[in-house]
């Protein structure tokens, strides 16, 4: 029996969410034979997820659907302000340029990334992801409940249940992939410390149809606060409404107190809910779904175990605050998936394995952190639209903020700098974009020194090309004459060489190893062309030195300084490449 045939998959995969299938559909890309699971008989029924930030922007442009997404989105010139109001009908309070829509930001977006911000809803994505992941080699069974495994030197044996027919069965893979949501069993089975609490905070939660388009669309947001008594319960202290689809699908949210049980979600209250949420007391509502949900916040202290690995909301759980729940699934796939290629085709050691989770666990106790702080910024907030004492603290709290007198002007000033702290939910370019990693897959540069922060680092992205950053984004201009930025003459499933037309020793090196999953990138030669000469001014090195940058676009290792001796070139870069991916030597 050959080894292949010892194995029924190379990767078997449990969960077919934004991790699950992002996975899929990077290891069917690089080659990697991948078998899909989910209990369900299909995919998000609910809008959940929806913000789709620059670095999920990238992972999909990588593995080359991003136009198929846009087609489905919410462009980013209509994601626009976010607006805080007494009803979508009523007396508008305060607006905030969210998204990099600004003017002050607009600008830091566009140079930050070729990509830009969307808003997809994930009943829209996950099919999109499975498409693609299925066309290009993944096999899935829907229907398929996970049971159980056991995992060995040379791999996994998996149990599944065949939920139609009740027939049980064993699958053979080599690695097992654990997306399987914020209640996972293979988190539980392979004994994942979790840190943090569970359900700390409660939410209603609504689906509706109606026509808003005469209150929003000469004003388009996605999020709008909406500041009443009626919704004041909870750290946030309003109530949402959040548009599924321009203008006539909505999600109206809002807090409710645990303490006394699940709230009372019959149509009737749900319905005079909306209404007051909008202003309209007459207004025609389709009611699709109310639920509940509830505030996580909690996080995985490593992500695997064995050849088992664990990814998005089995590892890190918190609420829906600064977009990251599904942007973050994604980059964990992204992140994990290139690994287990390189290791399933003998490229790598099994030691690159070991940093998926030593990159990835402190992205994921950031955001849960970054997730549940935002919704305590809202604090300032609510202290400017209330005022303690009197039947109404809201509309006390609003003429205190339009009075002409001493108050009022403090008032007014306090909600200026209570808008400027949420730009670290809504325009946190910083936050997504400024992940650095740090293991054996990053070798450090010892002449960079520690990184200084220039601004905030959650708000403002800062780009380099030290070990451990993303790849700066730059405009190069290919052999037609058509713009690609540095994002897209890397990555794609392989290792890059990137250095100058001064940098011939390092091409030389690079033909010399001849490894299939080494490209070499000449900045400035024709194919890479930089006519604006904006890689010149970011790269950060001599012409004549190199960069070498990982699949998932993170920077392995850098030589800064000009190499021209190609025996030099070569020893530099064997050695580099075999410390990065854990090969024997």
């Amino acid at each position: 029996m050959t080894a292949t045939t010892q194995f029924d998959t190379d990767v078997l995969v449990v969960g077919s969410g934004p991790t699950g299938s992002t996975t899929a559909l990077a290891l069917a890309t690089y080659g990697v034979r991948v078998h899909m699971v989910s209990k369900w008989n299909w995919l998000a029924d609910t809008p959940r997820a929806h913000i789709t930030n620059q670095r999920a922007m990238e992972v999909l442009r990588d593995l080359g659907i991003e136009d198929d997404v846009r087609r489905y989105a919410t462009g980013w010139d209509q994601m626009g302000d976010t607006l805080f109001t007494t009803s979508l009908a009523g007396e508008e309070i305060a607006r905030l340029r969210t998204w990099g829509t600004g003017d002050e930001r607009h600008g830091d977006y566009v140079q930050g990334s070729p990509c830009p911000l969307l808003d997809i809803i994930q009943p829209q994505m996950e099919p999109l992801l499975l498409k693609n992941a299925a066309e290009r080699g993944t096999t899935l069974a829907f229907n398929t409940e996970y049971l159980g495994h056991e995992q060995d030197a040379d791999g996994v044996t998996v149990q599944l249940k065949d939920r139609l027919s009740g027939r049980e069965y064993s699958m053979r893979a080599r690695f097992l992939v654990g997306a399987d949501g914020a209640r996972s069993k293979i988190v539980e089975e392979i004994g994942l410390q979790l840190d943090g609490v569970m359900a700390r905070a409660g939410t209603a939660y609504v689906i509706f149809k109606a026509d808003l388009s005469r209150y929003v669309a000469h004003r388009p947001s996605i999020l709008h606060w909406i500041v009443t008594p009626a919704a004041g319960f909870g750290e946030i202290g309003m109530g949402l409404l959040r548009a599924v689809r321009p203008w006539d699908e909505w999600i109206a949210g809002w807090g409710f107190n645990m303490a006394d049980g699940e709230p009372d979600l019959s149509d009737e209250t749900v319905l005079g809910k909306i209404r007051t949420l909008v202003g309209d007391p007459d207004l025609q509502v389709e009611i699709v779904r109310s639920s509940t949900w509830y505030v996580n916040q909690q996080h995985a202290t490593t992500y695997s175990k064995g050849r088992v690995f664990c990814g998005g909301d089995a590892v890190h759980r918190h609420p829906p605050s600064s977009g990251l729940g599904s942007n973050t699934c994604m980059q964990d796939a992204f992140n994990l998936a290139w690994k287990l290629a390189y290791v399933v085709k003998g490229y790598a050691g099994p030691g690159l394995l070991e940093t998926y989770s030593a990159e990835r666990v402190p992205v994921g106790k950031q955001i849960v952190a970054r997730a549940n702080q935002s919704r305590m910024d809202y604090a300032p907030l609510n202290a400017c639209f209330r005022a303690e004492g009197g039947e109404n603290p809201v509309a006390a709290g609003l003429a205190r903020l339009r009075a002409p007198t001493p108050e009022g002007v403090k008032t007014r000033q306090a909600l200026q700098e209570a808008l400027e702290l949420k730009n670290t939910e809504f325009n946190a370019q910083g936050v997504e974009l400024n992940q650095r990693y740090e293991s054996s897959a990053v070798i450090p540069d010892p002449a960079a020194g520690e990184e200084v922060w220039k601004r905030d680092r959650q708000v403002y992205l800062q780009a380099t090309t030290r070990p451990g950053a993303k790849i700066p984004h730059a405009w190069l201009v290919n052999e037609r004459g058509v713009r690609v930025s540095t994002l897209d003459v890397t990555g794609k499933g392989k290792f890059s060489l990137v250095t100058g037309i001064a940098g011939q020793a390092w091409v030389r090196a690079a033909q010399a190893l001849n490894l299939p999953f080494l490209r070499t990138v000449v900045t400035g030669e024709r194919g890479s062309a930089d006519p604006y000469c904006n890689w010149q001014r970011v790269r950060e090195i001599e012409e004549a030195g190199a960069l070498l940058v990982r699949p998932d676009g993170y920077i392995a290792w850098r030589q800064s300084e000009a190499v021209w001796d190609d025996a030099d070139a070569l020893r530099q870069l064997s050695a580099a490449i075999d410390a990065v991916l854990d090969r024997s030597t």
